[in-house]
């Protein structure tokens, strides 16, 4: 470890939300680049730092700095440098030179202690002196804050935020409830206040330390999908988490209840259910406003059966009895759901209910959840869609707090609302999207119930037939043209649980008997590679792997890196980035992993002309890296529809390789072939649901390679998951 110091003469590049910083330093009669995280450090100040010199490719020698500690200037030109840097607002070099003229050495303690003092040169009035002397402090306390917060194992980027949340009250908070740092800042979970509250010293069983744990628990109970946990489930959980005894959980549960952080729902006499506050409202709220939702109208049957002939006519397409009384219902309903299996025609409903609202003169929105869902209605329908966020004007902002410019105050101005790929709805987006529909107009929700249930909390679509308090059309004849292909053919009979024969016969539905993962792994890629693109008229991006697990031989996280090999193997060419345990590398395909409202998309024409802009990347978005920019610190990612992103490297978390990626991510897409690897896994997963919905993404082909008794066992194993939501129950209320 070496040692420089210095002064700083220049900044040359900042990155304010890291504090990466890039910086000339003065040292004796040497220039040197240094680079590294300094946070409020200004040009003109002193510093002491450690660290090693590094040799970049580009910008040659650089001092790579792994600690510092600012050196108050000690003689009249040190002081004067500092000054006159700009670092405070208001003096100039002219002005530095005549105070340390005047105060010499003494200049600092003057500017701290006597600041009233500074009006005596020419040129600074009483109010000025004051201003210099708060700034100089501010900049001092701020200082001395950072060090304080660093020694509590607070980054760098995280201690600013701090600081800017709190002031001065830093050190009485973290020192009494720095849990109170999970709730004010972003990016701040309860693990990590956690960690800093025993570096303070805060006991195990503080009453502070559970209710934030409890809140805790919640929280981790949406990221799998529950809006609530039974009391003795959350209780069981806390206690784990926290290591403290169940009877210290339970008498924090009135207190939070009191405060409005929690509702406690009295199901039965000896069951509560515990909701964190803002998910019991979500519930109710959307229960309410469906309720409002479902006003009659009253159309003879004469009248729509008249008008479905004409379309019938017109298009050439014909509808079975249950299509029939679907556009019926979707008439004289404000609310309507069809569900349904592939090919059994929801497509066809969906086209004819269209036609029948456009000779009746309405306005139609269609929208989906994902980009590629709606990409997929738009080439169906002719018709465009757009994503549920996208019609609902999302803005920017944190994840927590993006809006939506459309709302009970700014309501969608249409007649008639669709929204396909239901099964895929959160409670959080069906609530964001009901306060946007105004009652009087029609809202047609179309998905396929027996798909896995929605990424995010709650089960809307299920719950919302369970209650028997919505109008229901269940699709369930296949159709002709349908039942020549055995992926259709094949789902139901995974759906029915009935026996599926895989002799290889089919023209779209495979399964290559191989029992050993390295295998599996080997025929998966020559499939990617050699077979299937010519086979479906596709290039092997776009053919998806779908895997079950995240972890294991086979899971997303092994087999992304041994695909990537293959199919993006190094080169000198393309620039790389390491983040964690993954290697970036311009042409890889990538998934984004959670929302992010706030990135800027944009859509150029081939000379790289912006023809248009928004806002958001979703979870499941897929891409292609097109660039790595070390220096600025930046990806060029092309998500789907060619829009182009500028990813900053602080994101990376937010990013996975894509070449295999789980099941569950895989819904509301269809790709032209899919390869599923099968070999075992943990019951509760390997359910008929999963199976159900990976072959339903494939439109041409689907290849299953492995154990055929996982997949016999699969197909009879009907245990899912159990999610804890109580949206069913609050429309029957």
């Amino acid at each position: 470890m070496e040692k420089l110091a210095g002064y700083v003469e220049h900044i040359i590049y900042r990155n304010a939300d890291n504090g990466y910083t890039v910086l000339n330093l003065v040292s004796g009669e040497e220039e040197i680049t240094c680079v590294g995280i300094f946070s409020a450090i200004a040009e003109g100040e002193n510093i002491e730092a450690a660290g090693e010199y590094t040799e970049h490719p580009t910008y040659g020698k650089q001092f790579k700095v792994t600690s510092f500690e600012e050196k108050a200037p000690e003689d009249e030109e040190a002081i004067e440098r500092y000054l006159g840097s700009g670092a405070i607002k208001g003096i100039g070099l002219a002005l530095a030179a005549r105070i340390v003229r005047r105060f010499k050495e003494d200049t600092f303690r003057i500017i701290e202690e006597e600041p009233e003092r500074l009006a005596e040169i020419k040129g600074i009035s009483e109010r000025k002196a004051m201003e210099i002397a708060s700034q100089v402090n501010e900049k001092r306390d701020l200082r001395q804050a950072m060090i304080f917060l660093q020694q509590y194992g607070i980054t760098m980027n995280l201690a600013v935020k701090v600081y800017q949340a709190y002031g001065q009250e830093v050190y009485g908070i973290l020192r009494e409830n720095p849990y109170r740092l999970a709730d004010d800042i972003e990016g701040v979970g309860f693990r990590t206040a956690d960690e800093i509250a025993a570096r303070v010293g805060i006991r195990m069983d503080s009453d502070f330390r559970i209710r934030s744990g409890i809140l805790y628990v919640l929280l981790q109970a949406t990221g799998e999908g529950h809006t609530y946990l039974p009391e003795q489930e959350l209780t069981r959980r806390t206690s784990q988490l926290l290591e403290v005894e169940p009877a210290q959980i339970e008498k924090q549960y009135m207190d939070l209840a009191i405060e409005r952080k929690i509702i406690l729902k009295q199901v039965e006499v000896e069951q509560t259910q515990i909701y964190a506050a803002s998910f019991y409202y979500m519930e109710a709220n959307t229960a309410t406003m469906l309720k409002q939702l479902n006003v009659n109208y009253d159309v003879p049957d004469i009248e729509i059966e008249q008008r479905i002939r004409s379309i019938e006519k017109q298009t050439g397409m014909e509808l079975d009895e249950h299509q029939v009384t679907a556009v019926k219902e979707a008439v004289r309903n404000g609310l309507l759901i069809i569900t349904g299996g592939p090919g059994t025609g929801k497509t066809t409903t969906i086209n004819t209910i269209i036609k029948y609202f456009e000779l009746e003169g309405m306005d139609i929105f269609l929208a989906a959840p994902t980009g590629r869902a709606a990409k997929r209605m738009s080439e169906t329908t002719g018709f465009e869609a757009r994503t549920i966020h996208r019609m609902l004007e999302l803005n920017g902002g944190m994840e927590g707090s993006a809006g939506f410019e459309r709302n009970e105050h700014n309501p969608l101005e249409t007649d008639v609302i669709i929204i396909d790929e239901m099964s895929m709805v959160d409670i959080t987006l069906m609530n964001a999207l009901l306060k946007a529909v105004p009652v009087g107009t029609r809202l047609i929700l179309v998905g396929d119930v027996n798909q896995l249930p929605s990424v995010g909390p709650g089960s809307v679509l299920r719950d919302m037939i369970e209650s028997h308090a919505c109008n229901v059309v269940m699709l369930t004849k296949i159709f002709r043209q349908a039942a020549t292909s055995d992926i259709i053919v094949n789902a139901h009979k995974i759906n029915h649980g009935e026996e599926v024969t895989l002799d290889n016969k089919s023209m779209d539905f495979f399964f290559l008997k191989r029992y050993d993962a390295d295998v599996i792994i080997n025929v998966t890629l020559q499939l990617i590679k050699q077979k299937l693109p010519k086979f479906v008229d596709a290039t092997p991006y776009d053919i998806q792997v779908l895997t079950p697990m995240r972890k294991g031989l086979l899971g997303v996280e092994r087999l992304n890196g041994i695909l990537q090999q293959y199919m993006n193997p190094p080169a000198k060419h393309k620039v790389e980035k390491e983040h964690g345990d993954i290697i970036f590398r311009e042409g890889d395909k990538i998934m984004q992993i959670k929302n992010n409202y706030q990135l800027e998309w944009e859509i150029r024409t081939k000379f790289g002309l912006s023809v248009e802009k928004g806002t958001g990347i979703f979870n499941g978005d897929m891409g292609i890296i097109r660039e790595i920019n070390d220096f600025a610190e930046m990806m060029t990612i092309e998500f789907d529809e060619g829009r182009m992103v500028e990813y900053p490297y602080k994101l990376l978390d937010e990013l996975e390789l894509a070449y295999a990626i789980t099941i569950h991510k895989s819904q509301g897409s269809e790709y032209p072939a899919v390869v599923i690897p099968l070999l075992s896994g943990p019951s509760m997963l390997m359910n008929r649901n999963l199976l159900y919905t990976a072959v339903t993404r494939a439109r041409k082909c689907v290849t299953l390679v492995g154990n055929d008794t996982t997949f016999y066992e699969m197909v009879q194993n009907t245990s899912q998951q159990k999610r804890y939501s109580g949206l069913c129950a609050r429309l029957k209320e």
